[in-house]
């Protein structure tokens, strides 16, 4: 449910068990905040009293600890019971063990979450609201959107609206493995069906029976696993590897990709049946850059997570620093915001995080212009190969010389530093180097 922010009132964001919730505040008055039902704002956390602090909402506001067991702190100090202590926007709030920060209501909108998702534009909706309604149909869904963008947030979001919700949600990377290991993962495979198979096992379709399968990165799927994927869609049944007699499964599917579907179908790089059987509802997640409001609320989430990890205060996000979070173009959506906030913290010392702490770049210091790598991050000429030097091998499937091609791009942009490439390609370290070694992608001398 998205709710609006009147110009001139506050709001309290809460982080509760790693999501992120937006409390609105009167424009002025007392609101109990506590575990019971009779607090004006209900935080069912263990660590919350029934009746654990107030706030108080004048011309100044003033928090006040209502005896609770746990007790409520302001900046890191807890406050002496009955005693109303001023509490300003921005500042960082205690109740127990629950963390929440106040914010002026004068920022565009403000939504509320719900599993770590933060709703402040209006693009979001509207797709908010078409989750919703196709989660609870039967229908496969096919999540649209760049890389980056939460779209494996949205499949989980999804599964949890769905009549499947107490059922398994199985997710599938098609990008990460090579074919024969995904074929053997989704499909599962018999004892002796190949050399290492010494009993059998159960495939990932099985798995997810009753339940949803969340299949990320579609595009990437080898066209041979896309004709037996087909073949489970249509009929229900799924055959082990190795196996004679089929099994039968009852999934739902949920499928998320980057590229274009529908112009791969068109060019028999992805086959067109399947899309038309994942394309129950398509549904796609805007860039980053395309619902500015949302930046700011989901870089104050990640403040929050960020200072949890390190067992500190989260530092208040200066205007300046939002400022400078809003124009940054975002070209890794969310996951790259998350990076960079986390990052910022890590190395920020003060309790205000300016633009001069924000760290765009994984490797340099705090400007976007600085992913620009120092000389003496360079790896010399003769340890960097070039394009001409890693030609596709001959016989290489479309598909797979596509995706060595972007690993190569990625590669060269980065100066074939691996960690940054990764970043770029939304994959772990570990992951690209697989793709590196089964794409017959030389590593450079010296190794990055």
């Amino acid at each position: 449910m998205v709710a609006r922010v009147e110009a001139g009132r506050h709001v309290l964001l809460a982080s509760i068990e790693g999501a992120v919730v937006v409390f609105e505040l009167p424009s002025a008055g007392e609101v109990v905040i506590g575990r019971g039902s009779e607090a004006d704002i209900v935080i069912d956390h263990p660590s919350i009293s029934r009746r654990h602090a107030s706030l108080r909402i004048a011309e100044a506001l003033l928090i006040e600890d209502l005896g609770s067991a746990n007790g409520t702190f302001v900046g890191g100090k807890r406050l002496p019971p009955r005693a109303p202590t001023p509490f300003g926007a921005g500042g960082l709030l205690e109740l127990g063990s629950v963390l929440l920060t106040l914010r002026g209501g004068d920022e565009a909108q403000v939504a509320r979450t719900t599993s770590a998702m933060v709703v402040a534009d209006p693009k979001m909706e509207e797709v908010h609201a078409n989750v919703r309604i196709a989660a609870a149909s039967a229908l496969s869904i096919l999540l649209l959107g760049e890389t980056g963008v939460g779209k494996e947030l949205f499949a989980r979001r999804v599964h949890e609206l769905s009549p499947r919700a107490s059922a398994p949600l199985v997710r599938v990377n098609c990008a990460a493995l090579v074919e024969s290991l995904l074929e053997a993962e989704l499909f599962g495979h018999e004892r002796g069906a190949f050399t290492g198979a010494t009993q059998a096992k159960a495939g990932l379709l099985e798995a997810a029976s009753g339940g949803t399968l969340f299949l990320d990165e579609i595009g990437e799927m080898p066209l041979a696993t896309q004709a037996k994927l087909l073949r489970v869609v249509e009929s229900g049944e799924v055959t082990r590897v190795g196996a004679v007699k089929p099994r039968a499964v009852d999934v739902r599917f949920v499928a998320a990709t980057h590229r274009d579907l529908r112009s791969l179908a068109a060019s028999g790089r992805f086959r067109e049946d399947l899309f038309f059987r994942l394309d129950g509802v398509a549904i796609r997640i805007p860039a980053l850059r395309e619902r500015v409001a949302e930046i700011v609320p989901l870089a104050e989430s990640f403040l929050v997570e960020a200072a949890r990890a390190t067992g500190r205060p989260p530092p208040v996000l200066s205007p300046e620093a939002a400022a400078r979070l809003r124009a940054h173009p975002w070209s890794g959506n969310v996951r790259e915001l998350r990076n960079v906030v986390m990052r910022s913290v890590l190395f920020c010392q003060t309790p205000s995080l300016g633009p001069s702490d924000l760290r765009f770049d994984a490797v340099s210091t705090s400007s976007p212009s600085a992913s620009v790598p120092s000389p003496a991050s360079v790896p010399s000429p003769a340890s960097v190969p070039s394009p001409a030097s890693v030609p596709s091998p001959a016989g290489m499937s479309v598909e797979r010389a596509e995706r060595r091609q972007r690993v190569i791009e990625a590669l060269e942009s980065t100066v074939w530093n691996q960690t940054r490439a990764a970043e770029l390609l939304g994959v772990a370290r570990r992951t690209l180097q697989t793709w590196m070694i089964d794409l017959d992608i030389p590593r450079p001398r010296g190794g990055r």
